[in-house]
């Protein structure tokens, strides 16, 4: 059976990478990237699909640059892909990529944003395939009055593969305070950043195990730093939502 493993992070290997060519210039750039979406979509989740015109002193038409999270669905797509119509009347040409990453680049790895945390999750799970709550929200005033931070911490739960992991974000702006509107402007943004960072940083922990079947599994990387429940006990629970203003000090004596 096939397995593939997808992490919570941005992809740079070039078995992930496509490159599509010989697309027609009949078309709008909108309308070739709304059907090769369609397309290559079907295949897995997409990272990022560009549609670009091509350089000055080439034919008129385009490219399209398509980058998958999984290496085994971007060798699928491009077997089942490469010289067929699609949906022009002229066949396309798809390639993996066979651009070398630079060493620091392709020893390296960044999370993914909190965006596309959610629309990953979402698609390999469903909306209903995991849930996020709030622990803990704290704000101090440090230094001055201006300088505003903000820590959380915040549980990622996949209640149907029975996997829990706990993380971790604090955030800080210094800024002049012009009036109530504008702290309370600042604050809810603060407020939004660190539940968006503790989110991200929680998915970090997570791998998707794609299964040849269609199944997804879901495990948790355990590290010695990873918050346990018992970390954190005798801290308030509260639950927030992204319009919410109050302040709070939720400093458990």
């Amino acid at each position: 059976m096939e397995v593939d493993i997808l992490e919570f992070q941005v992809p740079l290997e070039n078995n992930k990478t496509l490159f599509v060519w010989d697309i027609q210039p009949s078309y709008t750039e909108a309308h070739i990237y709304d059907r090769l979406h369609r397309v290559f979509s079907s295949f897995g989740p997409l990272y990022l699909l560009k549609v670009c015109p091509n350089a000055p002193l080439s034919p008129p038409g385009f490219y399209a640059l398509i980058k998958f999270y999984s290496a085994a669905q971007a060798s699928k797509a491009q077997r089942r892909t490469d010289g067929r119509l699609l949906f022009q009347d002229s066949p396309l040409k798809v390639r993996l990529s066979s651009k070398q990453m630079p060493q620091f680049l392709s020893n390296g790895s960044r999370p993914l944003s909190h965006a596309r945390c959610v629309d990953l999750a979402n698609h390999c799970l469903g909306f209903n395939g995991w849930t996020s709550d709030i622990i803990t929200v704290r704000n101090h005033l440090r230094l001055t009055p201006q300088l505003k931070e903000f820590g959380c911490l915040l549980q990622l739960s996949f209640p149907h593969h029975g996997q829990t992991t706990r993380a971790s974000a604090v955030v800080e702006e210094r800024f002049t305070c012009t009036g109530p509107e504008v702290f309370l402007q600042r604050r809810c943004k603060l407020h939004r950043l660190v539940r968006e960072r503790a989110l991200v940083q929680a998915f970090s922990a997570v791998l998707l195990i794609l299964l040849g079947d269609g199944k997804v599994m879901v495990e948790v990387k355990r590290t010695s730093d990873q918050l346990l429940p018992e970390d954190t006990e005798g801290v308030l629970q509260v639950s927030c939502s992204p319009d919410d203003e109050e302040e709070w000090d939720l400093t458990v004596s």
